[in-house]
């Protein structure tokens, strides 16, 4: 069939074959389907959506357009977890070192910022030394050695993914579910993993900005992961304001540290959403017979400190100078020329925030890409000093700027003034938590 063929087909609202998926991918990859054509055909699956046996194919065809790792020579149930984005997200850095300290094998492949989101490579490369390029026998061996290891992707993996992503981006079909499922699953399901865990964030800083979105999305990649044979679970969690408190590189591995140093309240939005996600990892590793024993499990780690030797023994195995990774050093990462506070205007109520539009505040210090060329200051960014819900008076400080350059300040300052709304009474208060979705 003629690929103009295949886009009226879709267009029309059918359903693709399993071998038209695989021609289609194949053909895009090796330049035989021009952009145009895919931009069509994509703009057709944005409208018309996948059934969840189309997903799965796309899924497979774009898994095996390249590399794909193969981790069976290492020990137990390996395990991953994915966060479909969002602000002040560190979770990776605290979940995989408590997961591997509880007997868990962690082989996670991780990618960098875009735009107001931040990236786990970016945040290790804030540590001196670390390096995040290894080759797959240096992974192996950190993973068998330490039980956990966090790396850049390596080799051809899924080449179809960065091609048609980079056509989405500019053809307004980011959105789109099965487009997304699809995405993220083939990343994951090629990096070798047995059982993964999604973190799939709603709200003003995420892609699908309501819980009805972000749980389509979930059970469409819950779907896909049953489909192939993969445990997949999938915890939709809020992004209506940071989820912790600090944004930039260096100040969120900082914030890592001191979770697992026992310096974060258990009721703080970071440490909860980490024990949701490390509970059901070591579930489905077999690690843990149920949430409060995984639970009791992640805080032992925390309260021994086995957790936090886990990240500084990945970080040495890598290069970086894990002395940094103390509550006595942690700080020297994060030394910038100025501190400045962003006052509140009035008195009252933190009634909502734009956490995107904070995530772009921290970018325009320097702390994130606005285009993938751009390079980053790894001590800059921000820490909120407020919470949705909090009461300010005029002139408490909302947040405090991390600055090396300058140029942008003024423009961050009024970016965080329009993100944070303030009334005389709070808003409604939105669950951290909206749902587990596993497999049936």
């Amino acid at each position: 069939m003629r690929f103009v063929d295949m886009i009226e087909k879709k267009a029309g609202g059918q359903r693709l074959s399993s071998a038209e998926i695989a021609e289609m991918v194949t053909g895009y990859v090796a330049g035989e389907i021009p952009d145009y054509q895919m931009s069509a055909m994509l703009m057709a699956i944005l409208q018309r959506g996948m059934t969840a046996e189309e997903t799965a194919e796309l899924t497979l065809s774009m898994m095996h357009s390249g590399d794909v790792v193969d981790l069976s020579d290492l020990p137990g149930v390996k395990l991953d977890k994915h966060s479909t984005g969002g602000v002040g997200d560190t979770t990776t850095l605290v979940v995989a070192p408590l997961v591997a300290a509880c007997g868990g094998t962690v082989a996670k492949m991780s990618g960098r910022g875009l735009g107001h989101t931040g990236g786990t490579l970016d945040k290790l490369e804030s540590i001196p030394g670390c390096c995040v390029e290894q080759s797959m026998e240096s992974f192996r061996r950190i993973v068998r050695e330490n039980g956990v290891a966090v790396i850049g992707q390596t080799g051809n993996l899924v080449p179809a993914d960065k091609k048609i992503y980079a056509l989405r981006d500019v053809t307004a079909t980011v959105r789109s579910v099965p487009l997304i499922a699809s995405s993220v699953m083939s990343k994951k399901l090629a990096s070798g993993s047995d059982a993964i865990v999604l973190d799939v964030k709603t709200g003003t800083g995420a892609f699908m900005e309501t819980p009805e979105e972000a749980r389509a999305l979930a059970e469409r990649m819950v779907d896909i992961g049953a489909l192939v044979g993969r445990r997949v679970a999938a915890v939709i969690t809020d992004m209506n304001q940071p989820l912790g408190m600090a944004v930039g590189n260096a100040l969120e591995v900082r914030e890592a540290v001191q979770l697992l140093s026992g310096q974060i309240a258990p009721d703080d939005p970071l440490y909860e959403v980490c024990m949701l996600l490390g509970s059901q990892m070591l579930r489905m590793g077999g690690l843990a017979a149920d949430d409060a024993d995984a639970r009791n499990r992640l805080r032992a780690a925390i309260d021994s400190g086995a957790g936090l030797e886990k990240l500084q023994r990945m970080v040495a195995m890598m290069g970086g100078e894990s002395a940094y990774l103390t509550p006595e050093r942690i700080d020297e990462l994060c030394a910038v020329r100025r501190h400045i506070d962003v006052p509140a205007g009035e008195d009252g109520c933190v009634v909502s925030m734009q956490a995107e539009r904070i995530g772009t505040a921290a970018q325009m210090l320097g702390a994130g890409r606005a285009t993938k060329e751009d390079v980053i200051d790894p001590a800059v960014g921000l820490v909120m000093r407020v919470r949705c819900g909090d009461t300010v008076r005029r002139g408490d400080p909302l947040c405090t700027l991390y600055v090396n350059d300058e140029t942008r300040v003024e423009e961050a300052k009024a970016m965080l003034l329009g993100a944070i709304r303030i009334g005389a009474h709070g808003g409604a208060a939105t669950p951290m938590v909206y749902g587990v979705v596993e497999s049936k």
